[in-house]
């Protein structure tokens, strides 16, 4: 069984609460969302080849023929871990629970931890992998960047996730409501309350602006009212210029 793949590279994470952990990265194709933000081009079967980097760090990329098998992909993330420690794989997209079927093969060869990067909406997908993945990263959409509220789907997503080591990741920019963000919060904090909120600006794209400093503070503010660990990080991966 193979898969479409973006791109496979070592970089470090860029985001939230394991930020500056070295990292492989898989990025898989396709998303069941289509948030104003996101800066992935990452439709089916739009990616005839995978970019993947020779030399952990080195940024020097080549290609690929998709599909790649689970073994394939294994064999790359085990050559690019080889030569400096890693703290887990990081499979990524678009939204990786499209392809559960690969996921699952794909664990059962590597010996990192998955850490999955995913937009928090397919709980049934997750149920059917979650047993191999260690850590997840959740986003939570807010309404203003979709074209309707999933506030029921994360609700059952986290229920789903609590059950390994999560935290949830909020993109703030500045049309965001504080409404909003104080009701992800008391979502959060009535599923698994002593889960890591974290308010990320937004990295400008799409149209959408980043939240002014005194803005950002007082989104924190509030959302603290309901969760007692509440941060914020940016996208700092994009500070460095780093994959």
């Amino acid at each position: 069984m193979g898969e479409n793949i973006i791109e496979i590279f070592s970089s470090i994470q860029g985001e939230g609460k394991y930020v500056g952990c070295r990292q492989v990265f898989v990025r898989l194709e396709g998303c069941n969302l289509n948030c104003t933000y996101c800066d992935t081009e990452n439709e089916i079967g739009r990616h005839p080849v995978c970019m993947v980097e020779e030399q952990a760090g080195t940024h020097e990329l080549v290609s690929y023929e998709n599909p790649l098998s689970a073994q394939q992909v294994a064999e790359i993330v085990a050559h690019l871990a080889g030569d400096v420690p890693h703290h887990s794989l990081s499979i990524t997209g678009g939204e990786p629970l499209l392809h559960v079927p690969f996921i699952k093969e794909l664990a059962a060869h590597i010996d990192l931890p998955i850490f999955l990067e995913t937009n928090g909406t397919l709980d049934k997908a997750l149920a059917e992998c979650i047993d191999c993945i260690s850590h997840i990263s959740m986003d939570l959409k807010l309404p203003d960047v979709l074209s309707a509220p999933v506030w029921d789907a994360h609700a059952r997503f986290l229920e789903a996730a609590r059950a390994v080591d999560v935290y949830v990741k909020v993109v703030v920019a500045a049309q965001t409501c504080a409404e909003d963000v104080e009701y992800a919060a008391r979502l959060v904090a009535a599923i698994a309350p002593e889960t890591l909120l974290i308010l990320q600006p937004v990295t400008p794209y799409g149209g959408c602006t980043a939240p002014t400093p005194a803005r950002l503070l007082e989104l924190q503010r509030i959302a603290l009212r309901h969760i007692s660990d509440v941060r914020i990080i940016p996208q700092t991966h994009r500070m460095m210029d780093l994959l």
